[in-house]
């Protein structure tokens, strides 16, 4: 038997809901491949920290993880105040020095 539309209304999700879901389960597959040494992962973490993206906003913790990733690339403090999931090369070097 099929329910009506009314019926399942009910039982509809809100979309601000799926994706704020979604934004959290992002944050935490991101978070597992930094932890495993991914270093442009390591950056999206410390942009998800800064911004609060799927995660509370902690600055502190958006540093720690762009420290770790600066070890092995040191340009990642160009895109620390970037939206999460810019990541620029070392080729955008140049004009990034303008973005300041």
């Amino acid at each position: 038997m099929e329910s009506s539309a009314a019926d399942r209304s009910h039982h509809r999700v809100p979309l601000s809901e799926v994706v704020s879901d979604c934004v959290k389960r992002w944050f935490q597959d991101t978070l597992r491949e930094a932890k495993s040494g991914d270093v442009s992962m390591q950056v999206l973490v410390g942009q998800m920290y800064y911004s609060g993206y799927g995660v509370p906003r902690d600055a502190q913790k958006g540093r720690v993880w762009m420290t770790r990733a600066s070890r092995t690339r040191s340009s990642v403090w160009k895109v620390s105040d970037k939206h999460p999931g810019y990541n620029a090369s070392d080729s955008d070097s140049d004009e990034l020095k303008g973005d300041s």
